[in-house]
């Protein structure tokens, strides 16, 4: 039986979603809770076999992927056809190619909105980013601000998310961090007065359930962040400490760290940019009165309280340092 019809089967016994960006690191987590709840979930990425290691997540049929890239209206307009729920996921770091930034997190943003009200759709999410600002000196927080804008202007009732830097066992800052501490002599620091708030994957994949179900929410924005405000010094000292490895701290001065981000934008998956510097200038933190993660109903998990466990198998014995 295809995909199609299995889905067909089961939308009887729950409401349709469709997850752009359901394969990332918080989009798994949001599979998941569409999932228990009952929903159809419709995966809709660019690649296809990615979804494969969600369908487990539900009975058959439940995990549909689709093949829909932000570049074919046709195929986001597809996607969420029939859909109750619209939840868009969809982010990059880096560009591939000058344009990219624009095209998947403003363009991209906006044909998803567009489509979702075309369709009826009921609720959408919009998931931005802390720092989001068309005055910023990074492409990528212009992008999240004008994707921000087009969504709002085509879906008046989305609710947009603004998670600071995100953390979870999967995540690619306290585990690329524990990664150089392991290789390097030294532990480079980049900006290390700029201020974050760390918010676990768990709690921004409840947001968006909340942003999914609740009334009071609709056409609001949020901003995520966790129970603390570190800067990025404190953030890298901690990391050292919990794995064990006695590294110093070297500040990098600006003109050296733009040369190493020009060499390190050729290599593959462009581990330091020139943008990301630009975007390190910033802190990453929820601003002042602004409307968080208390007002959806979530207390936050602190750093301490999960990120130890996976930072074990980066200490020297693999083993996690007894608690006193």
């Amino acid at each position: 039986m295809d995909e199609g019809n299995q889905l067909h089967q089961h939308t009887a016994g729950g409401d349709i979603a469709t997850v752009f960006g359901g394969t990332g690191f918080i989009g798994r987590h949001v599979v998941k809770r569409l999932v228990d709840t009952g929903h159809i979930v419709r995966v809709a990425v660019r690649d296809t076999e990615a979804t494969m290691v969600l369908k487990p997540l539900g009975v058959p049929g439940q995990v549909v992927p689709l093949y829909a890239p932000l570049s074919d209206a046709a195929s986001v307009g597809r996607s969420v056809e029939g859909a109750r729920h619209v939840v868009n996921l969809v982010g990059i770091l880096a560009e591939g190619r000058p344009g990219d930034f624009d095209r998947v997190h403003h363009q991209g943003a906006a044909t998803i909105a567009r489509a979702a009200a075309s369709a009826g759709v009921a609720r959408l999410v919009h998931v931005s980013a802390l720092g989001a600002d068309d005055a910023s000196p990074s492409l990528y927080a212009r992008s999240k601000a004008a994707g921000e804008v087009a969504v709002r202007a085509a879906f008046p009732g989305a609710v947009i998310l603004r998670p600071s830097i995100v953390f979870g066992a999967e995540d690619r800052f306290f585990n690329r961090f524990a990664q150089l501490a392991r290789l390097l002599p030294v532990m480079p620091v980049f900006e290390g007065a700029t201020k974050f708030q760390p918010v676990h994957v768990g709690d921004v994949a409840d947001a968006i359930i909340a942003g999914l179900t609740r009334d009071d929410v609709q056409g609001r924005s949020f901003e995520l962040g966790g129970p603390k405000v570190w800067t990025m010094r404190q953030l890298l000292a901690w990391i050292l400490d919990e794995t064990g490895r006695r590294r110093p701290l070297v500040d990098v001065p600006r003109p050296v760290a733009q040369l190493q981000a020009r060499v390190m934008e050729c290599l593959p998956g462009k581990p330091l940019t020139r943008d990301q510097l630009a975007l390190l200038r910033r802190d990453n933190v929820v601003a002042p009165g602004a409307a968080g993660l208390a007002e959806l109903g979530i207390a936050p998990l602190a750093v301490e309280q999960v990120v130890p466990e996976y930072l074990a198998r980066y200490r020297p014995s693999g083993i996690r340092r007894p608690r006193t």
